[in-house]
């Protein structure tokens, strides 16, 4: 006689996110299959009860389906943590496995095996992920190459638990285009210069370093500098004429704004703007655009951090600032960095991309794996053969890296004798009018800076820059020299000495700044920015809103690690799920089983590739 089986309580609920067998007609079953399957649906709940239990976390609400409102459900507090929980949540609380991901590949799984196994699977999975994932995000590699800057992402990693970085420079010190030089008995900045940006409704970065570290600085202003003009017989043009002149170089520039949007096709056409002729409207032309307008009004750095500007006149150097961020996450003493993690003099050349990790070749024929990458190298240095990719980069990457211009600005320092220029209020800066545009126009004394230094800088851009690194330093000297006689008289002392920065020429560098184009979309930086694969790209040309400055760099680091955390957790998650699935796949391949091929799938479907 058959005994008869009382009926099983309905089974809960299931959550949204398991994919469910198919459930056949209660009448169609057998009562031995209606048995089987009550003893299978106990033990699947005897399973995730015994898992929440074990979770360091209450299990996900699963209420938001009758919710009213459609957007989704608010995250709920961990009042153990006091905080709230959205997404997967931090991996060093190991409830990874308990993710809505991972439980739809266990539960993928377990549609395919029986049930006497399965138990066995569902304990060994749980117990695999909880303790792999402990230690995998510890100890994921990770290599910044080649420093443009202290490398700012990297204390975020370290910061997060990224233990294993490793920083590859190609010079014999950190900064990139940060750099002081001793000269005249005091240390003058060879590019970045000033902290722009500041007084503003938000706190530039730069300037929050610069005040936790007292960098000593110095405010400037540039607007009197259109009243500084001097001609070349050495007279100063009357503030009328200069005022006409920078109004009449303003609307030129907005025609010539209006003129590039018609020819995107975005206004109607309108007539061409008028080209600066006379000495004093190039002059003018040249501060204004080199200057004061070389980016789109408005300047994201000026709206945002606000219009002061002040020139860095600290004895430690601007790159103090990142020697201090170093500290925070590589052993240093006595303002030296002996950690191992920082690689000077490793000039990379090669890249070599794989499903399973980077490579990295250097010039020096030291090789380096790491598991992701972050190319932090200036735009002008990729856009020069310096460094190869392997695969090569896509095309939609490399187009938009020649796309982007590179500025070249070079500060010219010279040292005298004596002060012979005027250094009342409103005169640090001055201008020459030539008939040549940007030739030695734009001057600056350092007396506010440094008072008695008796040096002065003399600031040549793009052709002029270029021009000026391909000659000697006494043919410069010379040039810089007839101009100074020209403002202030032949009775002038001559220079004794010269300093001419080469930014175009270094292969580190390959320039000061990026310059995107006056009429460009977002899409061309995102392009610039986006990672391909496991490599990432930072730097402050990958900066939405301040490219072309420090705190753009600064900003544009911090965004790239977290970038970089996210594809990082996003992968860990899957790491235990994927290590067990292929030893499943092997198992099965082994003993020839007809599921091999199902678990095969299950693992494309996962995420493997």
């Amino acid at each position: 006689m058959t005994k008869s089986i009382s009926p099983s309580p309905p089974p809960p609920p299931p959550s949204s996110s398991l994919p469910q067998p198919e459930q056949e007609q209660e009448h169609e079953q057998p009562p031995q299959r209606r048995e089987r399957d009550s003893r299978e649906r106990r033990d699947n709940r005897d399973l995730e009860r015994r898992d929440r239990d074990r979770s360091p976390l209450p299990p996900p609400r699963r209420d938001y389906k009758r919710r009213p409102s459609l957007s989704p459900p608010p995250p709920y507090r961990d009042r153990r943590r006091g905080g709230n929980r959205g997404g997967y949540g931090p991996l060093d609380r190991r409830h990874a496995f308990h993710s809505s991901r991972s439980r739809s590949i266990l539960t993928a799984l377990s549609l395919y095996i029986n049930k006497p196994k399965r138990n066995e699977i569902v304990t060994n999975l749980s117990s695999l992920a909880q303790q792999t994932t402990k230690h995998l995000y510890r100890e994921y590699r990770c290599r910044p190459l080649p420093s443009s800057s202290s490398a700012p992402e990297s204390p975020v990693l370290v910061e997060k638990g990224v233990e294993d970085v490793l920083i590859l420079e190609a010079t014999e010190r950190i900064g990139g285009r940060i750099r002081k030089e001793e000269f005249g008995d005091v240390p003058v900045e060879l590019g970045a210069g000033w902290i722009a940006g500041v007084g503003g409704k938000e706190s530039n970065p730069v300037w929050e370093l610069a005040s936790r570290f007292n960098l000593r600085t110095c405010f400037s202003d540039y607007t009197n500098a259109r009243f500084n003009i001097y001609d070349r017989s050495g007279q100063i043009f009357p503030i009328g004429i200069a005022a006409d002149s920078y109004k009449k170089a303003v609307d030129s520039a907005i025609s010539k704004l209006k003129s590039l949007e018609c020819a995107a096709g975005q206004v109607a056409e309108e007539e061409a703007p008028s080209s600066p002729k006379t000495p004093i409207e190039l002059a003018i032309d040249f501060i204004l655009h080199d200057f004061e307008m070389a980016e789109v009004e408005p300047i994201s750095t000026y709206v945002d951090f606000g219009e002061r500007e002040f020139l860095v006149a600290d004895e430690r150097g601007y790159e103090c600032l990142l020697y201090k961020m170093a500290e925070d996450f590589l052993f240093t003493s006595h303002g030296n960095i002996l950690d191992n993690r920082l690689k000077l003099n490793q000039v990379v050349r090669e890249v070599q991309q794989s499903r399973n990790g980077v490579v990295v070749k250097t010039e020096d024929g030291s090789v380096y794996e790491a598991n992701y990458v972050i190319v932090s190298a200036s735009i002008g240095v990729l856009q020069s053969n310096l460094v190869s990719f392997q695969p090569s980069l896509p095309r939609w990457k490399t187009e938009a890296i020649q796309k982007c211009d590179v500025m070249v600005y070079t500060k010219i320092f010279l040292k005298f004798p004596h002060c012979f220029w005027p250094c009342g209020p409103g005169q640090e800066f001055f201008i020459y009018a030539h008939e040549q545009r940007g030739y030695f126009t734009f001057w600056q004394h350092m007396e506010n800076a440094y008072p008695g230094s008796n040096i002065l800088v003399v600031t040549l851009t793009n052709e002029q820059s270029k021009r000026v690194e391909a000659q000697s330093d006494q043919e410069t000297l010379k040039e810089a020299m007839t101009v100074l006689r020209d403002m202030f008289g032949s009775n002038i002392p001559y220079a004794t000495d010269i300093l001419v920065p080469r930014w175009w020429n270094n292969r580190f560098q390959r320039g000061s700044y990026s310059n995107y184009p006056m009429i460009s979309d977002n899409k061309l930086l995102q392009n610039i920015k986006a990672p391909v694969g496991r490599i990432f790209f930072t730097g402050e040309h990958t900066s939405e809103k301040f490219s072309g400055y420090v705190h753009g760099g600064y900003l544009a680091g911090m965004e790239t690690s977290k970038s970089l955390l996210e594809e990082m957790k996003q992968s860990l998650l899957l790491q235990p799920l994927l290590a067990f699935t292929e030893s499943l796949t092997l198992t099965q391949q082994q003993t020839q089983t007809p599921n091999s091929q199902i678990y095969t799938n299950v693992n494309f479907i996962s995420g493997r590739s």
